[in-house]
């Protein structure tokens, strides 16, 4: 591919992320806003969030909770957010998966860390992963909320969670940009419900 046909490459994709964020800002704004009231609740009665993902969407787990601890801006200084990537202890993930098996990596976390008035946040583009699925099934038996960032058509996980933001799109990384985009939204919206 010479260079004219890379830039013209690079047009095309960027022009199709744009129109993708427009609509996903056009069809996902309320449903977002609504979730971020879920989470915010679950803070304010002394629960938390924890979350997964696996590949891309395991370090959009760890990001959001490192603005959920840390904080999103330095413009807002304000106390620290209850959040747990599940994604982000090795020894956990790696002795799950080789006690109980890879598909209950997240599902063995939630039921030891998870409480009823917890929220269970599970980012995937395909929505297909058993390990998902377990972590939302053991979930649902504790009496958490949970909720999910989806792609595609939002797969099995779409029917099992209270809460789903689903990018409807084919494209794997279409999805993850859009994830992060919703992750940083969601991070703000809480803040606002919580610190004004």
């Amino acid at each position: 591919m010479n260079k004219k046909d890379r830039i013209k490459m690079i047009m095309k994709e960027a022009g199709e992320a744009a129109e993708l964020r427009k609509m996903v800002g056009e069809t996902l704004a309320e449903p977002l806003v609504d979730l971020a009231n879920t989470c915010s609740g679950v803070i304010g009665s002394g629960g938390k969030i924890l979350i997964c993902g696996n590949g891309g969407s395991a370090a959009d787990s760890s990001h959001m909770a490192a603005e959920m601890i840390v904080r999103l801006t330095s413009s807002r200084n304000r106390q620290s957010l209850p959040a747990i990537s599940l994604t982000a202890d090795a020894s956990i993930m790696t002795a799950a998966g080789n006690d109980f098996g890879f598909e209950r990596i997240f599902a063995r976390q939630v039921e030891g860390l998870g409480n009823k008035n917890d929220l269970l946040l599970l980012i995937s583009t395909s929505g297909n992963s058993p390990n998902l699925l377990r972590a939302a099934e053991t979930a649902r038996e504790k009496g958490m909320r949970t909720a999910a960032l989806l792609g595609g058509d939002g797969g099995k996980l779409g029917a099992l969670i209270e809460s789903r933001l689903i990018i409807p799109h084919h494209s794997v990384q279409r999805i993850q940009e859009e994830q992060i985009f919703l992750i940083h939204l969601l991070v703000e919206l809480i803040e606002s419900d919580l610190f004004g």
